[in-house]
């Protein structure tokens, strides 16, 4: 017997302004459930302005609401009390979603919660002022949800230890690599020109925050003048000077030539949840260096040079080496297809499992 078709409200919130790794990850979530029979599913905004832009967002077959109060007063409300119950502007449902560390409140819904990673735990100064109320947010999440999403196994153990939450509430989500980076190609002297590219260089995608590890990644750059030039894209300010260089946030198409065409890519993070890019630039056969936690090792497998976080030197040297690194099919191969693992319809099938398992608790 076919299963019940369940009735999903999805925090689409981050699919509003420029989108980083959590902003594509609902947006590659919502395309593929948007796809499938057996979720019926509507994607909610929690933003005063612009949650009507929602609707201009969201892929074919996903239907938007709004929720026009301000997402601070929200979730203030919420810490303290189930009003208002997400329902009373978005309709019944059977799950609700909170894609972005907070569970909406419900009065009916069984709530699924992603959490990404639980580095502001570590450092909750480094937080946005209107994020300071985040850390007793996720606790009380985790507590309420009937079922925890993480993006990687490395998280999961993470949460059941620090959030004192069962190992068997947490569903694993992997994310996904869209197919067009496996056809990603080096930008052309038209792009390279319009973005100011050298024709070698190094390149970090992402935020500008404290966790990134960028004054490591400088110190480290600055300390062997035979590197290539280092680009920095993302959102977020970057000084720019001599041989570092700022592109700035880059649409899909930019960012996916931007990537091919780079000598490495680095990732410095302090934490991680994910690592997107990482996959990204394997799917690209292009070099990877990050950081050797425990996050990144789960989703580099073998196929990135990893760091321990702080070392100047070793950094250095990893970035020197994946520069020089010959062009070897094998290695190519191995890239694209540990990439071509992660797919954004094994990321849904996942997210629906964690849907069912809440919706029949």
């Amino acid at each position: 017997m076919a299963e019940r078709t369940l009735k999903v409200l999805l925090d689409g919130t981050p699919l509003l302004g420029e989108r980083t790794g959590i902003g594509r990850y609902t947006a590659s979530l919502a395309e593929e459930l948007a796809s499938r029979s057996d979720v019926d599913t509507r994607a909610v905004a929690f933003t005063l302005r612009g949650w009507r832009r929602l609707r201009h967002v969201l892929p074919h077959g996903a239907r938007a609401r709004g929720m026009p109060v301000a997402a601070r007063l929200l979730r203030r409300s919420w810490l303290h009390s189930p009003f208002p119950p997400v329902e009373l502007f978005a309709g019944l449902a059977d799950v609700v979603h909170g894609t972005n560390f907070v569970l909406p409140r419900a009065a009916r819904a069984a709530g699924v919660l992603t959490i990404h990673d639980l580095a502001f735990l570590d450092a909750p100064e480094e937080l946005a002022r209107s994020d300071r109320e985040l850390p007793q947010l996720v606790r009380q999440g985790a507590k309420q949800a009937r079922v925890i999403c993480t993006p990687t196994a490395a998280v999961a153990e993470t949460v059941a230890e620090r959030l004192d939450v069962p190992r068997e509430k947490i569903q694993v989500t992997p994310l996904g690599v869209d197919a067009a980076w496996f056809t990603g190609r080096p930008p052309n002297k038209e792009t390279r020109d319009r973005l100011r590219l050298p024709s070698e260089y190094l390149l970090y995608v992402g935020a500008s925050n404290p966790r990134k590890g960028l004054d490591w990644l400088r110190k480290a750059h600055a300390a062997d003048p035979e590197l290539p030039p280092l680009v920095f894209s993302g959102p977020g300010p970057v000084s720019a000077s001599g041989r570092v260089l700022h592109a700035g946030y880059l649409s899909e198409v930019d960012l996916r030539n931007v990537v091919a065409g780079a000598s490495a890519l680095v990732l410095p993070s302090r934490d991680e949840g994910f690592g997107l890019p990482v996959l990204e630039a394997l799917a690209c056969d292009v070099p990877v260096v990050c950081t050797d936690i425990p996050a990144l090792r789960e989703i580099a497998g073998s196929f990135a040079r990893l760091v321990p976080y702080g070392d100047v030197e070793a950094l250095a040297v990893a970035m020197g080496e994946a520069v020089a690194e010959p062009r070897v099919a094998s290695l190519s191969v191995g890239r694209r297809a540990h990439a071509a693992g992660f797919t954004w319809r094994h990321c849904a099938d996942a997210t629906v499992e964690a849907y069912r398992r809440a919706a029949a608790k």
